[in-house]
């Protein structure tokens, strides 16, 4: 038996990949403050802001928790939570007129 840890033959990203990701998230993060103050997208705000969060998401999901090389159930533990809680917010927001644009 070695000393190794049984997960080890499982390649880690570089520093150079975790600096891009980092430097994604810090761009994804700029970009939803500036759609939140730009009037232009008042009507998709929710729908834009909602999809930049799962790419966010996604990312810090996939490489800071290492799910990019796990086996195949944990990224369906993960995806599947985050898809019923699209449908959700979506279906509220439709619900309730927010991204329809009719008066509230």
């Amino acid at each position: 038996m070695s000393d190794q840890p049984a997960h080890s033959d499982h390649k880690h990203p570089s520093v150079g990949t975790y600096l891009t990701v980092a430097g994604v998230l810090t761009v994804i993060t700029l970009v939803e403050v500036g759609v939140f103050y730009v009037p232009a997208f008042a009507r998709v705000l929710a729908p834009v802001l909602l999809t930049l969060s799962a790419a966010k998401f996604v990312l810090v999901v996939m490489f800071y928790m290492h799910l990019k090389g796990d086996h195949r159930f944990f990224k369906l533990f993960f995806t599947l939570p985050l898809v019923i809680a699209v449908v959700v917010a979506v279906a509220l927001l439709l619900l309730f007129g927010t991204v329809s644009g009719s008066p509230s």
